[in-house]
């Protein structure tokens, strides 16, 4: 007999790399029937339709919801969303699961949770209660906590955010970040064969560069990315360059179209629509330094040992290890800031997202509630703060 039904959405490689985890503990629990909605870019060629990652891994895609339009402007996005909310609602109608989880900040997962309340489906949220003031994604990520019935934030910090949002004690875990478990599992890749993978040769000194539009910046996305490509341009041939593509944010492809532009003509730059979670966290492993304002910068990487440059405002107000040095986004900026992590030592760096057993700890959550339907009474818990 199938147990509760637990649907988990995933509309990009980030979020995913992040569920991973959960999700092979979920359809590993005789308990619990998974059910996979993929959205977004998974669904895209032009992000690597990495839905086929998903099927790789071994989990069937029970939905699929296009919402992505081909446009890099705001009211694309806007319309996406709404696009998004129209799929949702037919897809969760079909599918009726027992709860909803859903990670982070994007709207694609603001769609699923606008579809998932109407038709009262319960929602648990992970990674609420964090800050990122450089883009709209924090009015969205507190907008999930206020719809959503459980909560998986990532650090005490957050958990304390989170219940001065009128949210009940009782339905607020402190788990850690789920990503940092495939860290602690992974089989990662040596250099050469990392190499080998990649089809990159990896010089005496090499960065992994992510660079997102920061969505409520006051730059334009191309002056932001300029600026970044002027500092890596000032390093020189010795420097081995790893970029991954920028998300569908509006500017996303105009980042990415000046990335390639640069990847061009330099033999030591490459640019990758979506490495896969093993090749970018064996990335990660085997380069000097993370640069951009991703947050797996400030997730992962400090499980590595490794420094982040920490670009401009769009992480601003996230928890971070000793490990991040934050600068403006200017050229002069970004140059002494990689100089400074070149020489940081970060060999007593701790991760203040967790040890790496979040999943666990989310499954023991959910079996801990007898009945998931009544969740969706919920009410303003005052005094928390």
């Amino acid at each position: 007999m199938p147990g509760r039904k637990i649907c988990v959405v995933s509309g990009s490689r980030a979020d995913y790399g992040l569920l991973f985890p959960l999700m092979k503990a979920i359809q590993g629990d005789p308990d619990l029937t998974l059910q996979v909605a993929a959205t977004g870019m998974h669904l895209s060629p032009e992000f690597g339709l990495t839905r086929r990652a998903i099927e790789e891994d071994g989990f069937p895609i029970d939905a699929r919801v296009e919402m992505l339009l081909s446009s890099d402007t705001s009211v694309g996005t806007a319309k996406s969303l709404g696009l998004g909310v129209i799929g949702f609602a037919d897809a969760l109608d079909r599918l009726r699961p027992d709860l909803l989880v859903l990670l982070g900040d994007r709207y694609e997962i603001l769609a699923a949770a606008t579809a998932a309340l109407v038709l009262k489906i319960p929602i648990a949220h992970i990674a609420g209660g964090d800050l990122t003031e450089g883009a709209f994604d924090d009015a969205i990520r507190h907008s999930l906590t206020k719809m959503s019935h459980l909560h998986f934030v990532t650090n005490e910090e957050s958990r304390r955010r989170v219940l001065r949002m009128g949210e009940d004690p009782a339905r607020v875990h402190n788990v850690g970040s789920p990503g940092l478990d495939d860290i602690r599992r992974t089989d990662l890749l040596g250099r050469e064969e990392l190499g080998r993978a990649l089809e990159f040769r990896f010089r005496a000194k090499n960065l992994l560069v992510t660079y997102h539009p920061a969505t409520l910046g006051a730059l334009p996305p191309e002056e932001e990315i300029r600026e970044l490509l002027a500092a890596l341009d000032a390093l020189g041939t010795d420097f081995g360059l790893l970029f991954t593509r920028p998300n569908a944010d509006p500017g996303g492809r105009r980042i990415s179209g000046k990335i390639d532009e640069f990847v061009a003509g330099r033999p030591n730059a490459k640019v990758f629509t979506s490495m896969g979670q093993r090749l970018y966290l064996s990335a990660m492993a085997q380069v000097d330094a993370v640069v951009g304002n991703s947050s797996s910068g400030l997730y992962e990487a400090p499980s590595f040992r490794k420094p982040t440059v920490d670009i401009g405002d769009r992480q601003k107000g996230r928890l971070r290890a000793s490990s991040v040095i934050h600068c403006a986004p200017s050229a002069e900026e970004i140059a002494r800031a990689i100089a400074t992590a070149l020489r940081t030592d970060c060999s007593d760096v701790k991760n203040p997202y967790g040890d790496g057993r979040s999943s666990e700890r989310i499954l023991e959550a959910i079996h801990a509630v007898p009945d998931l339907g009544a969740l969706l009474s919920k009410r303003f818990h005052e005094g928390n703060g």
